[in-house]
C-alpha cells in the first residue's frame, strides 16, 4: 500500500534568492544615473544603483543593456526593461502600459528589452526573477507607474530650468514637454533630468485621466513575430557552435549502466559522445547528425523500481487512499453531522490524468562554459534559479553565470521547473567543450521526460438540505506535491498540506455551511511541475462538476443554484449574470442535439465565468462557441486581457477532451501530437470574452481563463446524455462508458 508522505521530507533548497528580495524590500527607492547622456530610471538596493552595461548604439549615443526598468537615451529612443519572460502572454506590451502611463508617451513608441539577471527585478512577493502564477502585470503595476511619474517629474524639472519657467506651467504629451510657445523632446532634456535630485514622492495620475491604461494596444512584439525577426531559444546561431541531444533513461529514475558510441560516431557530422549526469550527450555540426547519432547509441540501463509503475496501479492504490483519513486542509462547520442530518447525499470520485505542457517549442538552451564562466541564451521562466543552479552544478560563483533570456515558444510552467532541470543539463553538456553548444529535446523527449501536471484522485461526500440546497461537503484528495518540487516547499507546505493540491477547493467562493477537506501527499517516480493554472486546473474541474450533482440532486437550475451561493458576492455574482445573459442561457433555443453548461471559478486575483455550447455525435465532442465573461480588476489592456481568455480557453479544451499522460512498466504511452492531440483550428470553438469593468486593482489573466472550460463542457454533456464525466479526458471517459 502506498502511503502519503510526511511534508517535511520535501525539498528544502535554500538559495541567496530570498536574502537578495528582502534586501530589495528594505532598501527600495527610485534611482537616477547618468549613462552618456541618458537617464536610467532603476532600484537602489542598500545604496547600490542597479546600472547598466555599455553596449554600441546610434552614433553620437551609448545603448546600455539595462537592469532597470526605464532608460530615456539622447537620441530620444525610451527603452522600457522587462524582468519577465515572453511567452506568449503578453507582458512585452502590458508591462510598458503603466510606465508609459505617467509618463505620458504612446507606448507603441517605446522600445522592449529583456533585463539581465538582478535583483532589481525580483518578484516582490515570491523572491527571485521568475514569470509565473499569472502575477506579471499585478505585482509590479504600482511599481511601474511610479516609475514611469518620477521620470516625467524630473524631465518636467529639467524643462522648466531648461526656460526658467514654473514646472506647474509645463505639460506634457507624447514624449514632449511644451509650455505652449516651445517644445522640447524628453531625450533633449535627459542629460539634464540625470544631474536633478529624485523625487522622494511622485503623484500619481487620477484613473480618470488615464489615456493609455484600460485602452487596448496592438502587441508590441506583433510585427517581429509575424515577419520572423523575432529570436527564440531554437534561433540562437553563435559562431563555432555544436548541437546536441541526450540520450536519457526510457524510465524515471533509470541509471546508466553501459554505452557503445562506435556507430554514433560512424555518423558524418559527429564530432564527440559524452556521458553527462543525464545520460549520454552526442555532439554534432547539426541538429540532424545529433539526432541520428543518438538513435545509433547502444545504451545499457538500469531501469529500478519504477518500470513496475502503471497508470492503472496507480489508480489503485490512490483510491485506496482517498477512503482513508488524510492531513486536514480546511475545517469548517461539521461536515459529518451535516451528512448524517442531510435531506439527501452522494458519494462520487473525480479522477484527473497526469498532463504534459506540451509547449510548441521544444526545449532547448545553448550554453558557453569558458573561463570566464557560464552564458546561457535560454528561453526561461526563472532567470534568478536557472543562476544559482547552474553555478551550483558547475560549481562557480552564481555571479559568474550570465542569462541571456530570449521569447519563449511557450511555457505553461514548464520552462519554471523547480530544479531548472534543461539549463542545468545544457550547462553540464557545454563544460569542457570549449565552444558554445546548443542541446535540443525532441517532442517526443519533452513529452516523456516527466515534469507533467500531478494525477489526482478525489473521494467526495456532500449533500443537501431540506430545501435543496448544498449543506455540506467532506473532500478527500490524493496528489503528488506541486510545491515539493521548489524552493516553496519549506515556506507553504506544512502539516502534510500542500496547498496547491487544495486551492480552487478550500477557496471555493461559493458559500457552503459544512466543508471539510483532507488531503494525501504522495512520493512517485513521475516528476511533476507546475502546469497552467496549477491546482486550479484540478479543483475547478472538481468544484463545478461536484455543484452541479447537487443541483441535480436538490432540483435546481445550475446556474440558479450558483446564484444562491453567490448572493453575498456581489463581484462573482456579476461575473456569472455576464456570461450567462451574453450566452442566452436558458432563452435561447439551441439547435438541436446542443445544449449549454456553466461554470465559475476564481483563482489568481480574478474571475471567470463561461457558458459552453456543446453537441455530441456518437463519441464526438464538438463545442460550438464558449461565452466567457471575466473581472480581473482594472484591465490594463483589454486586447490582451481577450486573448489570454482565448488561448486558456483552448488550451483547456485540449486537456479536457483528450489530453492523458499514461504510463505502462515505468513508461510514457505518449509521444508526441498524434496521441497527445491538441485543439486544431478546425475544432477550435468561437469564443466571446465580455470583460466585466471594475476599479480594483489588477487581477492575473493568464491562468484564471481555464478552470472554468472542462466542468463547462461536461456539464453540457450532462444536458444532452444525462450522464456524469468524473474522469477525464472526456473522449476517454466517454469511450468506456457503458451506454
Amino acid at each position: 500500500m502506498r502511503k502519503s508522505v510526511d511534508a517535511k521530507k520535501t525539498d528544502s533548497m535554500k538559495t541567496d534568492i530570498e536574502a537578495d528580495t528582502n534586501a530589495g524590500r528594505r532598501h527600495f527607492l527610485i534611482g537616477v544615473a547618468v549613462v552618456a547622456g541618458g537617464v536610467t530610471l532603476g532600484r537602489m538596493y542598500g545604496g547600490r544603483f542597479i546600472a547598466a552595461n555599455a553596449a554600441t548604439g546610434e552614433p553620437g549615443t551609448t545603448q546600455f543593456q539595462p537592469h532597470a526598468f526605464l532608460r530615456i537615451g539622447s537620441d530620444n529612443v525610451i527603452t522600457v526593461i522587462i524582468g519577465k519572460s515572453e511567452m506568449g502572454q503578453g507582458v512585452h506590451t502590458g508591462l510598458v502600459i503603466p510606465i508609459a502611463e505617467e509618463l505620458d508617451i504612446d507606448p507603441q513608441r517605446v522600445r522592449v528589452e529583456f533585463a539581465g539577471v538582478d535583483p532589481a527585478f525580483n518578484n516582490p512577493f515570491i523572491g527571485g526573477q521568475l514569470t509565473g502564477g499569472s502575477m506579471s502585470t499585478w505585482s509590479t503595476f504600482e511599481q511601474l507607474r511610479k516609475t514611469g511619474a518620477a521620470a516625467r517629474a524630473l524631465l518636467l524639472t529639467a524643462a522648466a530650468r531648461e526656460w526658467q519657467v514654473d514646472a506647474a506651467s509645463l505639460k506634457t504629451a507624447n514624449g514632449t514637454i511644451t509650455d505652449g510657445r516651445r517644445s522640447l523632446r524628453y531625450g533633449d532634456l535627459a542629460a539634464l533630468a540625470a544631474t536633478l535630485p529624485v523625487p522622494k514622492d511622485v503623484t500619481l495620475k487620477d484613473p480618470a485621466q488615464f489615456k493609455y491604461i484600460g485602452q487596448p494596444h496592438h502587441r508590441l512584439d506583433g510585427p517581429d513575430k509575424v515577419t520572423g525577426r523575432t529570436v527564440f531559444g531554437m534561433d540562437i546561431n553563435l559562431p563555432d557552435m555544436l548541437y546536441a541531444m541526450v540520450a536519457r533513461s526510457p524510465v524515471f529514475g533509470g541509471k546508466l549502466r553501459s554505452f557503445n558510441a562506435d556507430a554514433a560516431k560512424a555518423i558524418a557530422g559527429v564530432i564527440a559522445v559524452r556521458q553527462v549526469p543525464t545520460g549520454v550527450a552526442v555532439y554534432a555540426t547539426n541538429t540532424w547528425a545529433a539526432r541520428r547519432g543518438r538513435d545509433a547509441l547502444q545504451l545499457q540501463w538500469d531501469e529500478g523500481d519504477a518500470t513496475n509503475l502503471s497508470t492503472a496501479k496507480l489508480r489503485a492504490e490512490w483510491h485506496s487512499l482517498a477512503n482513508s483519513p488524510g492531513a486536514v486542509a480546511k475545517h469548517l462547520g461539521d461536515a459529518e453531522k451535516a451528512l448524517a442530518g442531510a435531506a439527501k447525499t452522494i458519494e462520487v470520485e473525480y479522477e484527473l490524468p497526469y498532463l504534459a505542457h506540451a509547449c510548441m517549442e521544444p526545449l532547448n538552451c545553448t550554453a558557453h562554459v569558458s573561463t570566464a564562466g557560464c552564458e546561457l541564451w535560454v528561453g526561461t521562466q526563472a532567470q534568478s534559479q536557472d543562476q544559482q543552479l547552474v553555478a551550483r552544478a558547475l560549481g562557480i560563483d552564481a555571479k559568474r553565470v550570465k542569462i541571456n533570456t530570449v521569447f519563449l515558444g511557450g511555457g505553461f510552467g514548464r520552462r519554471a521547473g523547480g530544479h531548472s532541470d534543461f539549463p542545468v543539463e545544457a550547462a553540464q553538456v557545454a563544460n569542457g567543450m570549449g565552444r558554445p553548444v546548443k542541446t535540443i529535446w525532441t517532442r517526443e523527449d519533452d513529452m516523456r521526460g516527466g515534469h507533467y501536471r500531478p494525477f489526482s484522485i478525489s473521494h467526495i461526500r456532500a449533500g443537501v438540505d431540506a430545501q435543496g440546497w448544498p449543506l455540506a461537503i467532506s473532500h478527500r484528495a490524493v496528489n503528488q506535491s506541486v510545491y515539493s518540487v521548489s524552493d516553496f516547499a519549506r515556506r507553504l507546505v506544512k502539516n502534510g498540506v500542500d496547498p496547491s493540491s487544495v486551492e480552487g477547493a478550500a477557496d471555493m467562493p461559493y458559500a457552503i455551511p459544512h466543508h471539510h477537506i483532507e488531503t494525501h501527499i504522495t512520493e512517485e517516480a513521475v516528476p511533476i511541475l507546475f502546469w497552467r493554472s496549477v491546482g486550479n486546473s484540478i479543483n475547478g474541474f472538481i468544484t463545478n462538476s461536484l455543484l452541479d450533482e447537487l443541483a441535480a440532486l436538490g432540483h435546481k437550475d445550475p446556474v440558479e443554484l450558483r446564484r444562491h451561493m453567490l448572493a453575498a458576492k456581489p463581484r462573482q455574482l456579476a461575473v456569472l449574470e455576464k456570461a450567462v445573459s451574453e450566452s442566452g442561457y436558458g432563452k435561447v433555443t439551441l439547435p438541436k442535439g446542443h445544449a449549454h453548461g456553466v461554470a465559475l471559478h476564481e483563482c489568481f486575483g480574478s474571475i471567470v465565468a463561461q457558458v459552453a455550447e456543446v453537441s455530441l455525435d456518437s463519441a464526438n465532442v464538438r463545442v460550438h462557441r464558449v461565452t466567457c465573461a471575466v473581472d480581473c480588476g482594472l484591465a490594463v489592456n483589454p486586447d490582451q486581457v481577450k486573448a489570454q481568455m482565448q488561448s486558456a480557453i483552448v488550451f483547456g479544451l485540449s486537456a479536457a477532451l483528450r489530453g492523458e499522460i499514461t504510463l505502462e512498466g515505468g513508461r510514457v504511452q505518449q509521444s508526441n501530437f498524434n496521441d497527445y492531440p491538441v485543439v486544431r483550428m478546425s475544432e477550435a470553438p468561437a469564443i466571446d470574452v465580455h470583460i466585466v469593468a471594475s476599479t480594483e486593482k489588477p487581477g492575473g489573466v493568464g491562468e484564471p481563463g481555464l478552470p472554468p472550460i472542462a466542468p463547462a463542457v461536461c456539464a453540457a454533456l450532462y444536458a444532452l446524455t444525462g450522464k456524469r464525466i468524473r474522469r477525464l479526458p472526456i473522449v476517454s471517459a466517454l469511450a468506456s462508458s457503458p451506454g
